[in-house]
């Protein structure tokens, strides 16, 4: 999968040193077959069906062409994908359903939880919850 996308990430979708011909309506293009080995091979299509497949590789208004850099760079990505899938191999489990379910019901029956953390004698009652106000936009 990153093999692919890293394909069309920066670049084009087709640069013209593989166009090979456009004949009564049919355009006919060089191609890399990457599932049989990554042979050349050669494919002709109407130019609406061309035009089709071309135009969804373009990116939509608004967004930017990606590059890789870091592990993704092209020159890093045969060596680095193998030690990130290793690497998440051996991160522990994560915890089962049972485990989950046990640790809710300890933390909602600690009492400890709903101390005041100044006198530790009173039990705190949420009044309310606040979240984050957007900045207003001082331009």
């Amino acid at each position: 999968m990153l093999q692919y996308l890293g394909r069309y990430t920066h670049r084009i979708a087709i640069s013209n040193h593989r166009l090979v011909s456009l004949q009564n309506d049919k355009i006919t293009f060089r191609w890399k077959d990457y599932r049989d080995g990554g042979r050349n091979k050669i494919m002709t299509l109407t130019a609406h069906e061309f035009i089709r497949r071309f135009l969804m590789h373009v990116v939509p208004s608004g967004f930017v062409r990606i590059r890789h850099y870091g592990f993704l760079a092209n020159r890093n990505r045969a060596a680095s994908i193998p030690l990130i899938q290793s690497t998440v191999a051996s991160l522990p489990a994560p915890p089962s359903d049972t485990m989950l379910s046990k640790s809710s019901e300890t933390v909602a029956n600690d009492d400890s939880l709903h101390r005041c953390p100044v006198c530790k004698q009173g039990n705190m009652v949420r009044v309310a919850i606040l979240f984050p106000v957007k900045p207003i936009d001082s331009s």
